[in-house]
């Protein structure tokens, strides 16, 4: 396995009117389509990570490519097609300043909150007596600001309507379609032994229509849980096995890391990068029931610029 991945891009087309790096992807602006790099960057506590993470946009890429195809019916979603295992070429909309997040257990920033005391994220309830991991009542939004820079912090809907982010409206289509779109999610992980522990789904408006925009239920976007053994686990107290990125965040805990200012970034050993690159695989095989075909490492940015190329 090489153990450096796709970092980053540097293309210029001759018909390209933008460009925009974020945490994980390269986005090349061709008047109202685009072309997104999944990049192998890895971001954790709004922090991009110094070491790339070899196959990890591959993943990302054709989960979310699997996953806005299985969810077209509910909602109209930016992508045209996928060129290249790392590329993904869809139509540009103008986003939402808010992520929408949907949480179905008490789990990561949920149970950070919980068990520091709050019993209210976001204006949504939770109730006394849960403990971690545990199933919510009902599934709840908790949105986050949609920062251009640094760290997302959660918002209220009531906050979000108040300071007119978001239209009424367009605010309570965004939560229907959150709804049908986590439970489609949660339907096809069951199906495939598994359970769709929280999630966030962007969303854009183009030609006053709302799509969803950007990845779906992949690795940095969604937790997952093991089905098989849940119900056992919480009954003995023991942590659930879970398929995400959040034992990279662990690990980061545990080196001094959480992204706040004056932390430096820990050295990650090759072994724990190839640890990384092997549970992406593991969600990508088990999420979409299909093996994973590596592409090629061989020319990579070559075959990209091509793919882009023939594409737009």
């Amino acid at each position: 396995m090489p153990l450096n991945g796709l970092n980053e891009t540097h293309f210029n087309f001759p018909t390209q009117t933008g460009f925009y790096k974020g945490k994980v992807r390269d986005v090349y602006y061709f008047g109202d389509k685009m072309a997104v790099v999944a990049s192998d960057r890895i971001s954790a506590f709004d922090v991009v990570q110094p070491k790339a993470i070899p196959y990890k946009g591959q993943v990302l890429n054709q989960v979310a490519t699997k996953f806005l195809k299985a969810t077209a019916d509910i909602v109209p979603n930016w992508l045209i097609s996928t060129p290249h295992p790392n590329v993904s070429i869809g139509l540009k909309a103008e986003p939402f300043k808010v992520e929408m997040v949907i949480r179905g257990y008490a789990s990561g920033h949920s149970w950070r909150e919980y068990v520091s005391g709050k019993r209210i994220i976001c204006g949504e309830s939770m109730p006394d007596g849960l403990k971690e991991s545990d199933k919510f009542p009902l599934p709840i939004i908790t949105p986050t600001t949609k920062a251009a820079e640094g760290h997302d912090e959660d918002i209220a809907k009531a906050e979000i309507l108040a300071q007119n982010i978001v239209s009424k409206a367009d605010y309570e289509q965004m939560e229907a379609y959150t709804h049908a779109l986590y439970n489609r999610g949660q339907a096809i992980a069951n199906k495939n032994g598994l359970i769709l522990v929280d999630t966030k789904y962007e969303f854009g408006k183009r030609d006053g229509q709302i799509l969803l925009i950007d990845e779906i239920h992949t690795p940095d976007s969604s937790r997952y849980f093991y089905l098989e053994g849940y119900e056992a686990r919480q009954t003995k107290g023991e942590a659930q096995k879970q398929l995400s990125k959040e034992f990279v965040r662990q690990w980061l805990i545990e080196n001094g890391f959480q992204g706040k200012e004056g932390q430096e970034v820990p050295f990650m050993p090759d072994e724990f990068v190839e640890l990384i690159t092997n549970r992406y695989i593991e969600l990508y095989e088990k999420v979409t029931g299909e093996k994973l075909i590596k592409a090629s490492y061989e020319g990579i940015e070559a075959k990209i610029q091509k793919a882009i190329e023939v594409s737009i």
